[in-house]
């Protein structure tokens, strides 16, 4: 295994220590609850509609005889109900009885003060990049399947530290994707500078896409005379196919229009592929290409423009 693999390993194992500590996992029952973690996952998932036991084996990842046990005891306890699926009556439709909304709320709430208990101590700053650290786990461990398109969110308003992780992201991800070197990340760094220095507010925008509180994508449009100019369409791999891109692009074109715009051009590198194709797709022609060895031997740098 290899030395980097194996201090990530021993990180998340730490931290696994650690929280589970805090929230009192290790122990028999949760918050004073008599319930033990699995049961109390139990009555809140069947808290929501159309909950079954396989789909309860299924969100617990946990095998069904498992579940069957927990269900029989939840329902002895007087918390737990089925009744037959009306459209099929192999199916078992699980739901809480009055005493389990009771339960549930009142182990909801105690979930909710210890949290409280947790980071009250913490500034707000602290307690926002928290959250967004947690969201990021789950983003990250789920492979962004977990992500819904409308919980990402646009905003044209800039604020301090945007143009520097803007700078960041870019960086990284054409230096891990396609192999750019720094003087990429300068080159980005150095538009930026110039478009906070000069840019008309009226006639330029940037818009950032967020989800979590943290910036995921990016596009922007620079006057230049009478064309407009696209710039840093940018997305996080993980936010890629589920429409944002086309949401962002769609966004930059329509305020280019707005603007009076009769022009908008964009420059980019034949190396990425689907950008292009969306650039085609959107309306944008090829009118010139040249070599560029600034950030990698082999690119050939390419211009599109469209008719607004």
């Amino acid at each position: 295994m290899e030395r980097n693999t194996q201090k990530q390993i021993s990180e998340i194992r730490s931290f696994n220590r650690y929280y589970t500590n805090i929230l009192g996992l290790l122990d028999q029952h949760i918050l004073e609850s008599g319930l033990s973690l699995a049961e109390a996952r139990v009555l809140f998932e069947a808290g929501k509609a159309g909950c079954t036991p396989k789909l309860l084996a299924e969100a617990l990842q946990v095998n069904a005889g498992y579940i069957s046990r927990i269900i029989k005891g939840l329902e002895t306890a007087g918390w737990l109900e089925r009744k037959p699926f009306r459209e099929d009556g192999r199916v078992q439709l699980l739901s809480l009885t009055k005493a389990g909304e009771e339960k549930l709320a009142a182990l909801e709430q105690s979930s909710e003060e210890q949290i409280a208990s947790l980071i009250e101590p913490l500034p707000e700053t602290q307690r926002t990049e928290l959250t967004r650290s947690m969201a990021a786990v789950r983003t990250l461990l789920t492979g962004g399947k977990e992500i819904r398109p409308e919980e990402v969110t646009l905003r044209t308003e800039q604020r301090s530290g945007d143009i520097g992780y803007l700078t960041y992201m870019h960086g990284w991800i054409y230096q891990e994707e396609y192999g750019y070197n720094a003087c990429f990340e300068a080159y980005v760094a150095q538009s930026f500078f110039e478009y906070m220095q000069n840019a008309e507010p009226e006639r330029s925008r940037i818009w950032c896409a967020e989800h979590n509180e943290r910036i995921v994508g990016c596009i922007g449009i620079v006057e230049r005379g009478e064309r407009a100019q696209l710039r840093w369409f940018l997305l996080d791999p993980l936010y890629r196919g589920i429409g944002l891109g086309r949401h962002l692009l769609d966004a930059a074109l329509t305020f280019a229009r707005e603007k009076g715009f009769h022009k908008i051009y964009l420059e980019t590198t034949d190396d990425l592929k689907d950008a292009v194709r969306m650039y085609e797709k959107a309306g944008f022609r090829k009118c010139a290409e040249r070599p560029n060895h600034s950030w990698r031997e082999d690119l050939t740098e390419l211009e599109f423009e469209m008719e607004l």
